[in-house]
This record gives C-alpha cells, sequence and structure tokens, in this order.
C-alpha cells in the first residue's frame, strides 16, 4: 500500500465544470483516489429496495475490508426493511460486525442521496429507481467518491448524457465506477468475448439477444393505502416510464449490453416496434410501458443484432441469453442465474479502489449500452428509424424538476405512447 503523504503531488485540484457547470474547484483528497485507499473502505448505499439490499450482500462476500456505515432511501420503511432484512439473512451471518449503520446514518427522503454522500463514506452504491442515477451518480463523482453503479445510467437521453459527463469527470479524478451488469465480472462471459474477440469464431455477422420472462408488477393491488401521485409512483416504479425506462432499458440492457461488448461499440440505428398486450394501457398499477419490444440494430460495419424482451404472466415461455454467430460458428452465451459476476464485480471494485488492479471505469461503456436501448425504445415508441446521432441529441428530459419532489406532487407520466401519436423529441 503506498503512502499518501508520500505522494502529495497527486493531489489534484480538479474543476466540476464537465458535469455541472461548476466554477469552483474542488480538492479530492488523495486517499479517495485509487490506488490510495485506507485498508479498511466504508460504502454508503443509495436506494435500499430489493436489488440494492443484495448489492450489500454481494459486497461484503465479495470483499473482507468494506463496511457499511451510510444508507439512504426515499421511504423510512424500505431503509429499515433492508437494513432488517441484512441482519437476518443466514448468509450475512458471518458479516454482521461490518454492519455499521448507527440511526445518526440512516436518511431519508428526496436529499437522502446528498446526505449519505456526505456522511464520510469512501464509495457509494448505487441502487435507486434508474430515473434518479444520473443525478446520484453526478453527485457521487463531484464529491470524490468511488461507485458502484446499478443498471441502466439513466432513462432518457438528457440524463444518460450526463452520466457520461460524470464517467468523463471520475477519469479526471481518477475515480473507480463498477457498474451492475454482471456479465463483464462474470468469468464464462469473459473468456468467451474475449475469445470471440480473438476470432474463435472468425468474423462476427450476426448478433441475437434475448429477455423474455416473468412481468414486474410491485403493487398489483393498487394504490391501496392513499399513497400521493408521486409516492405511489415510486412504490411502483418499475410500471413507470420515468422512473424504469421501460423493460428493454432497466432489464434486456443485460444482453443488449454483451452484444455492444462483443462489437465494441454501439450500433448506429435501429428500427423497433412494440406494445402492450396483456398490460392494460392508462392501467395506474401497470403504467405507460409496453410489455413487449423487438429491435433490429444495425452496426457501423453492417452486423445486425436482433433483439426481443417480453414479459409475460407467470408460466409462460421464458429466455434470456445470447447468440454470437461468426464467420466459422456460432455461440451460446448463457449466464447461470445467480453466478459470480455479482460477487465479482463487487471484488474488482475494491481492487480497483485500494490500486491493486487496473483503475476502473464501466460507465462509459454502460451510458452508451444505455442509450442504445433508449434508442431502440423511441424507435418502437414513434414508429421511426433513430439512428446514434438522433439519439445523441434528443432533448427528451422525463425527470420532475427539483420544486417537484414531493411525495404528494403530480408528476406527468404521459399515456401509454402510440406509434404515429408520439413524438420523438
Amino acid at each position: 500500500m503506498q503512502n499518501p503523504e508520500s505522494k502529495s503531488s497527486r493531489r489534484s485540484f480538479l474543476s466540476g465544470a464537465g458535469v455541472a457547470g461548476a466554477t469552483t474547484f474542488t480538492i479530492i483528497r488523495p486517499e479517495l483516489v485509487s490506488g490510495f485507499a485506507p485498508a479498511k473502505l466504508k460504502a454508503g448505499l443509495i436506494g435500499c429496495g430489493g436489488r440494492g439490499t443484495q448489492a450489500v450482500v454481494d459486497m461484503m462476500k465479495g470483499d473482507p475490508h468494506v463496511d457499511l456505515v451510510s444508507m439512504g432511501d426515499l421511504f423510512e420503511d424500505k431503509l429499515e426493511g433492508s437494513l432488517r432484512t441484512l441482519k437476518t439473512r443466514q448468509d450475512m451471518a458471518p458479516f454482521q460486525e461490518r454492519l455499521k449503520v448507527e440511526p445518526n446514518k440512516r436518511f431519508t427522503g428526496f436529499d437522502s442521496y446528498r446526505k449519505v454522500i456526505a456522511s464520510d463514506v469512501d464509495v457509494i452504491m448505487l441502487a435507486a429507481p434508474p430515473g434518479w442515477r444520473p443525478l446520484h451518480l453526478e453527485a457521487a463523482v463531484q464529491a470524490g467518491k468511488h461507485v458502484f453503479c446499478e443498471k441502466p445510467l439513466g432513462t432518457d437521453p438528457v440524463g444518460v448524457r450526463k452520466s457520461m459527463a460524470a464517467a468523463r469527470l471520475a477519469d479526471e479524478k481518477k475515480l473507480t465506477i463498477v457498474c451492475g451488469a454482471q456479465r463483464r465480472s462474470d468469468p464464462f462471459y469473459l473468456e468467451k468475448v474475449d475469445q470471440i474477440k480473438n476470432g474463435a469464431i472468425g468474423d462476427v455477422v450476426g448478433l441475437y439477444v434475448y429477455w423474455v420472462g416473468t412481468p414486474v408488477v410491485q403493487n398489483p393491488n393498487g394504490n391501496t393505502k392513499g399513497w400521493g401521485e408521486m409516492e405511489w409512483q415510486h412504490r411502483n416504479w418499475y410500471s413507470n416510464l420515468w422512473l424504469c425506462g421501460d423493460q428493454v432499458v432497466e432489464q434486456h440492457l443485460h444482453n443488449i449490453d454483451v452484444g455492444c461488448w462483443v462489437m465494441g461499440t454501439h450500433p448506429v440505428k435501429v428500427v423497433a416496434s412494440g406494445g402492450a398486450v396483456w398490460r392494460p394501457k392508462n392501467n395506474d398499477i401497470y403504467g405507460n410501458i409496453y410489455d413487449h419490444l423487438s429491435s433490429d440494430f444495425e452496426f457501423a460495419n453492417g452486423v445486425r443484432m436482433s433483439s426481443y424482451c417480453r414479459q409475460y404472466p407467470r408460466g409462460c415461455y421464458q429466455r434470456v441469453d445470447e447468440i454470437v454467430a461468426g464467420s466459422k460458428g456460432r455461440w451460446g452465451l448463457n449466464q447461470t442465474k445467480g453466478g459470480p459476476g455479482y460477487v465479482n464485480e463487487h471484488t474488482k471494485l475494491m481492487k480497483s479502489i485500494r490500486g491493486e488492479g487496473p483503475r476502473l471505469n464501466e460507465a462509459h461503456a454502460l451510458a452508451e449500452s444505455t442509450m442504445t436501448c433508449i434508442m431502440a425504445r423511441e424507435s418502437a415508441y414513434s414508429g421511426l428509424e433513430i439512428t446514434w446521432d438522433m439519439i445523441m441529441a434528443s432533448q427528451q428530459d422525463l425527470m420532475p424538476k427539483e420544486n417537484e419532489w414531493k411525495l404528494d406532487a403530480k408528476h406527468d407520466n404521459g399515456p401509454a405512447p402510440v406509434p404515429g401519436i408520439y413524438k420523438f423529441i
């Protein structure tokens, strides 16, 4: 471990203007820069739902020298429920002494993310609903924190471009970002993608990616507790476009990201179609997203990627995998559920922070994959061919303004999109 006091030249005076237009300078503590980390790291969690709770478990298993010291969520019951789960899960029994979230480090409300970031932590774990991801990522990087960032990196082009800017700032500050695309940390995928890139099946001539599974409906009985509109949207967030991005963005990103990873870049255009069949339109339980969407992507070299995602009611057909067709053969890629990538992504995150391996910043690739998924969604919604240049220039911004951050506020979530009526912005 290098002594940070012997490396004073590594103190960085870096402007935050690259993300938020700030004109002041920020002094970055050298111990937070990759390679200068303390032996014992302190983590804070933002977003205490199922994914955030499991990320803590995976972090504990992935590295023995990191403690959870701070938590934040919009809702107190979610935060306390997560902490209760972490204290009672059988597989968390060996790690109880590393749960150090004192009552004064438990924050709730729309500004809880700011309080977690400011609570003397080294690593921020971002697992709130995806609509908030760009704002939270931007704030964490500006504060000089290393980040574990769940996917996707936004739900609209304005937000994803904010995540892209945060990724660039992280490079300037020599911070680590690892994202929750666990296939990129799975030994099987790492080996196979490397072999494909080295010509094991010849030139890649086509890709086929699938996520066909069961639905996500968080409150099937509706708003029975009389929550305000904004609170209801958050407690049923997967059904609301601005919070989840639709299935192609929130879930199918895993498979589309594999295709982009294999190709080493993003597609240049897409034509997509989709709709809602079993998900009733304009119903506040099922929201304003599609339940199926198919896409025909084209890369700059002419290779095409066929993508299909669908949510069926339970008991129907399921498929989650990828196929890479080469000039010399075809390989199927399929992650085993609960595979090692979930834990490995935290192991490599902590190693990168301590300088025990290369500094990692996966936000660049995952932001491009997120934008690729949004490009497909907007094509299906509008009925138009959407190019990469079009989506990168899009001014779509689904987030409520800060003065609307109230649980009883009414955020216009829009009706279910109809091609020919829906307007691409």
